[in-house]
């Protein structure tokens, strides 16, 4: 059986450590809001996702750079997003239930695919991309969460008041 050449314990280096150390924080970050509203797949799960992403990134991109470059390369680094995203969706699918006409865990399975893409981010050292997506996942689930506690939640409530006096 013919394998790729090993790579050294030496080189892990501090690219590698960079790219796998941020998407687990990042990844923890991203599931303190889950975690803290007490929903299923909270920071151990949302970090591991991200982290598990990066590095399949890497994995892809050393061998792609190892092994495939070349006019008659077959292998294409891209389908990783393709496996991940499969990945990720059959378990964020586990998440999702429906009750009645309410749906619930949606945002918690759409974030696990956001954590998986930034991990991807990471994997790929995309700096700019990586910052830009969790300063919008932030900023959706913290500041998004407060102007519908504040004014949506409050104009809901007084939507059904209204209706239910309206009925009598």
């Amino acid at each position: 059986m013919q394998l790729n050449p090993s790579v050294p314990l030496h080189a892990l280096d501090l690219e590698i450590l960079l790219r796998l150390g941020m998407a687990a924080v990042l990844g923890l970050l991203l599931g303190l809001d889950r975690e803290l509203r007490g929903h299923a797949a909270g920071m151990r799960t949302h970090g591991i996702i991200c982290f598990s992403a990066a590095m399949m990134t890497v994995i892809v991109l050393g061998l792609y750079m190892q092994l495939g470059q070349g006019e008659n390369s077959r292998m294409d680094p891209l389908r990783i997003m393709e496996g991940t995203g499969a990945f990720v969706g059959i378990i964020a699918a586990g998440l999702i239930v429906t009750s009645g006409v309410k749906v619930h865990n949606l945002t918690t399975a759409v974030h696990m695919w956001l954590a998986a893409m930034i991990g991807i981010a990471c994997g790929a050292a995309q700096w700019p991309l990586v910052t830009v997506a969790v300063l919008v996942a932030v900023i959706m689930l913290t500041l998004l969460r407060v102007i519908e506690k504040r004014w949506l939640e409050p104009k809901d409530a007084r939507d059904r008041a209204s209706s239910d006096d309206g009925s009598r």
